[in-house]
């Protein structure tokens, strides 16, 4: 029985046919960094009060300071509320001039934003302030149970149904939901796209690398996982010029749809894994996907290797904690005290050089050793930053 190592070496460890399968199963992740725009480039407390309109069919004619005056109440240092108003009265402008108001109660109108650094984020358009602010981080619960279940859920799948399938379905759930997510009308559509999305981002990053790796020979195997993080770490440059240009998150994600429908037209022409196509008996399907691939690469297959094929090959399994790690970073990230868009250039710059580091590390120590050792380093690295004090790094940039 002929190995499916051997048969790669014959075919073309990383050839045209390698490269070409790699790239289309890594563009997908240099948008997957687009889909926390929405929730992580926000103003958390934006300077807002409430809406008062009420009181211009009293006096139409009211300047802005006095209808502030007039509406909302003093905080103890003297500056307006910003999660109260006075309750509305039906008097005329003269009596609520004379005896004033002193019953106060929530905001009964929504808000009025000013001084944002963004034109439209999920703070301002769902209200996502005062008694709904813990909601933001529900938001980034929700996303984060959404990449486990899309982890827990399409890597059985992967076993059952194939790579290409497990590579598929989630590419349309992310383009269908972070579509949805932008025409959202309200918080709970939104919340529940965000599990969808997550779904989508957690099922396709693990499945995307086991796919392009089980094509690639052990010579070149640490290219397969590198260069699918690779893009997603470009992608992640990209976003910090995105967001920074376009300053309305809901154009944002129709922004990152688009490129999501390139990837779906294309994503049902890549060629399943022929090791799990062995691994489940169906020799015949492997074949002719070995023969495509060498006539890619330029080489021939001998037939009496091809007769020697075994149906019962074992396949890569592969969990990427990389997605869980990654996304736990992005959270605190508008906490480090830096300028958001600084920090998210920075955030994907730094992993680049990285990345490309580990493909010749991988190949020089193994896996387990740079496993173990990057590992520690970066634990380390989260105890040191402990020591760092808070306020030596604001208003850096």
């Amino acid at each position: 029985m002929a190995e499916f190592g051997e048969i790669l070496k014959n075919i073309g460890e990383f050839g045209l046919f390698q490269k070409v399968t790699l790239i289309a199963v890594s563009f997908p992740n240099l948008i997957q960094s687009f889909i926390f725009a929405s929730f992580l480039f926000f103003q958390p407390d934006p300077e807002r009060h409430c809406n008062t309109d009420w009181i211009l069919r009293a006096d139409p004619n009211l300047t802005t300071a006095e209808q502030l005056n007039l509406t909302l109440p003093r905080e103890e240092d003297g500056t307006f509320s910003r999660c109260r108003m006075f309750v509305p009265v039906d008097w005329d402008i003269g009596a609520i001039r004379d005896y004033g108001l002193n019953e106060t109660t929530v905001c009964q109108d929504g808000w009025v934003y000013y001084n944002l650094m963004y034109e439209s984020t999920i703070v301002t358009d769902f209200d996502l302030i005062c008694g709904k602010a813990k909601l933001v981080e529900v938001i980034q619960t929700v996303f984060m149970v959404g990449v486990l279940f899309g982890s827990l859920i399409f890597g059985p799948c992967a076993e059952s149904f194939g790579r290409k399938r497990a590579t598929q379905i989630p590419v349309v759930i992310l383009f269908v939901f972070v579509v949805t997510a932008a025409l959202s009308p309200n918080i709970y559509l939104y919340l529940a796209c965000q599990f969808m999305v997550g779904l989508g981002a957690g099922a396709y990053r693990i499945n995307c690398i086991i796919l392009s790796t089980e094509w690639i020979g052990v010579s070149k195997r640490s290219w397969g996982a590198c260069v699918t993080q690779l893009f997603g770490a470009v992608g992640q440059c990209i976003l910090a010029g995105l967001v920074y240009a376009v300053r309305d998150w809901r154009l944002a994600q129709l922004i990152t749809a688009a490129p999501a429908a390139v990837a779906i037209i294309y994503i049902w022409f890549i060629p399943e894994s022929a090791r799990w196509l062995l691994g489940r008996g169906r020799t015949d399907e492997a074949k002719q996907l070995i023969i495509k691939a060498a006539a890619i690469n330029k080489r021939t297959v001998p037939d009496s290797l091809l007769d020697k094929v075994s149906p019962s090959i074992g396949y890569l399994i592969y969990f990427d904690r990389h997605i869980f790690v990654i996304t736990h970073l992005y959270f605190d990230m508008g906490n480090l005290g830096f300028n958001i868009f600084m920090t998210q250039l920075l955030f994907g710059a730094i992993e680049i050089p990285a990345l490309i580091l580990c493909m010749w590390l991988l190949e020089v120590f193994g896996r387990k050793i740079l496993y173990i050792a990057t590992l520690l380093s970066a634990g380390l690295s989260c105890i040191l930053i402990i020591a760092v004090p808070p306020e030596s790094h604001r208003n850096t940039f």
